[in-house]
């Protein structure tokens, strides 16, 4: 949507457009992502897969992300203006009242989605919702250390499969089956050991200023981006090691991720001192974006 078209928008219209840039649309797109796939993989021991329930299940589980990260933006500020952030609050658009107010309602609209779906899925968005509150909201954001961070990222990445889950098998007490537990195991492996170092990469002054202790302010730059060359193939041989183990159907999803190692490691290896600027030590975090969304498009275009 153009800056243009933004500014002549109705009021409303234009908060909600800028609240949702706020709250980061390639965090909800992969976070959808992550919800269908737990759909998918759930289809070889279910048929009770209801179109309109799984569509309902996604808008509460996606409201409840926007929400949080709507939320995460407003506790940002300090640290997203030292950064250089080009989103709405940092740049001074959008109130953070605003957009906190909008949060808020979005989070009880997750909750209210959830009527007429199966029981656990109501306890699923509140878990959620009150993770993305510890990690973001006083008195002790979990986001200013680097093992909360970790916590939350991988409490979240699991519930948002187990929502998918539990929506797809209608809230029957499936065992959910191998294939969606070693997807899960990988995908939440690659979020806290590839995604986390590399999105430090570009927020370590911003962090630091704001006295928080994420992995990039503890062990510097260099080493944050060591760490994420080391365990991205190493996460690929475990992932390979396991989809051969349990002869589950990910070898597509297992080629995904080995192409996207590769362009990880490239985008890691490139000497930053010789390039200029936030953008170029956000190229990784981009590429483990690019990554993670392609392994769960090839995930659930694979088994549906």
């Amino acid at each position: 949507m153009s800056a243009n078209w933004t500014l002549l928008a109705p009021f409303p219209a234009r908060v909600i457009t800028l609240c949702l840039a706020e709250s980061r649309p390639s965090v909800l797109a992969v976070s959808s992502l992550r919800y269908l796939t737990g759909v998918a993989l759930a289809l070889p021991i279910t048929s009770l897969a209801d179109p309109l329930m799984v569509f309902q299940g996604g808008v509460a589980w996606v409201a409840s992300i926007f929400a949080i990260y709507l939320y995460n933006g407003v506790t940002d500020i300090a640290e997203d203006r030292i950064n250089g952030s080009g989103r709405p609050i940092a740049r001074g658009e959008l109130r953070p009242r605003t957009a906190a107010a909008v949060a808020a309602v979005a989070a009880v609209l997750s909750l209210v989605a959830t009527v007429g779906l199966p029981g656990p899925m109501t306890w699923i968005i509140a878990v959620n919702l009150a993770l993305g509150y510890l990690y973001s909201g006083p008195p002790a954001p979990l986001k200013a250390s680097s093992s909360g961070t970790v916590i939350v990222l991988m409490l979240s990445g699991l519930l948002s499969y187990l929502a998918g889950f539990t929506v797809a098998t209608a809230g029957t007490g499936e065992v959910a089956p191998t294939g969606l537990i070693v997807f899960a195991a990988a995908a939440v492996c690659w979020m806290v050991l590839v995604g986390v170092p590399a999105k430090d990469l570009s927020d370590i002054p911003g962090d630091a200023a704001a006295g928080r202790r994420t992995l990039g302010v503890l062990i510097g730059e260099s080493a944050a981006r060591r760490m994420m060359i080391v365990a991205a193939p190493g996460l690929l041989a475990a992932f390979c090691v396991a989809v051969v183990v349990w002869d589950v159907p990910l070898v597509g999803v297992l080629a995904v991720m080995a192409a996207g190692v590769v362009a990880v490691v490239v985008a890691g290896t490139r000497a930053v001192g010789r390039e200029q600027g936030r953008a170029a030590r956000r190229r990784p975090y981009e590429t483990f974006m690019a990554t993670q969304q392609l392994v769960h498009v090839t995930a659930v275009l694979s088994n549906i």
